[in-house]
């Protein structure tokens, strides 16, 4: 079963700078996760940073995020895909998020958002097997 991880949950109001939790990653197969945030409010004339960090003990996270998602300033939701399968000291993930706001209004940001990664399961190897063959005339 793919493993599924909630970095930022769903209803989160952002009014200011901050972290979210660290949430353990070893259970995962593949190491490869399809990263949703999904932002449901906001106001206007304001933007929305977040990035994915990830540490070996869970309290290091360094100087370099892993993934920077697209900055958003409108309601909607952005898919990327994390791979950290070449970084096997990775055992932690975390998320997070940095707000600007601009203009005469209110001076503080709001956002309601979420970030949610869906493990991207391994592919079997007999469909990419059976695939190979197909497109090379072989049969099955």
């Amino acid at each position: 079963m793919a493993l599924e991880l909630v970095l930022i949950p769903a209803g989160t109001r952002l009014e200011k700078n901050g972290d979210g939790e660290p949430l353990n990653v070893s259970a995962s197969e593949t190491r490869t996760f399809l990263c949703h945030l999904m932002v449901t409010d906001q106001i206007e004339q304001e933007s929305l940073d977040v990035s994915i960090w990830g540490s070996a003990d869970g309290r290091d996270f360094g100087k370099k995020p892993l993934l920077k998602l697209p900055q958003q300033f409108y309601r909607g939701t952005t898919k990327m895909v994390l791979d950290i399968s070449l970084r096997p000291e990775v055992t932690f993930l975390r998320a997070k998020w940095e707000l600007n706001r601009w203009g005469r209004v209110s001076p503080t940001p709001m956002f309601v958002a979420e970030l949610q990664l869906e493990e991207i399961p391994p592919m079997l190897r007999e469909i990419a097997t059976r695939r190979v063959a197909l497109t090379s005339g072989g049969e099955s």
